[in-house]
């Protein structure tokens, strides 16, 4: 059983039909999730960090919204320039990034 660290959940808007459209999506949250992918394999990570895309958390005007557990840190208006500040502030060094918490 994988046991991770952190478990970051990034809104995709998927609906339950499979597809994907929404303000998140809108936002290029897909290209947010693999960004995360590749960072965590980056920063030699996928031990302790799974990454799954999510629909709707219903705040959509703080999106795209990431959460992170076992902390329960909602970040919100994440771009894909902020993943790395996430990956290496939050991940790594276990300081969430306070600018970007809602």
């Amino acid at each position: 059983m994988v046991s991770p660290k952190y478990h970051v959940f990034v809104c995709t808007s998927c609906r339950i039909n499979g597809q994907q459209s929404g303000y998140c999506y809108s936002k290029d949250s897909v290209d947010i999730v693999q960004k995360f992918v590749e960072g965590i394999e980056e920063y030699e990570l996928s031990g302790d960090v799974m990454v799954t895309n999510t629909g709707c958390f219903g705040i959509c005007d703080k999106g795209p919204v990431v959460v992170v557990y076992p902390e329960g840190v909602w970040y919100g208006n994440v771009s894909i320039d902020d993943v790395e500040e996430i990956i290496e502030s939050h991940f790594e060094a276990g300081n969430p990034v306070e600018r970007l918490i809602i």
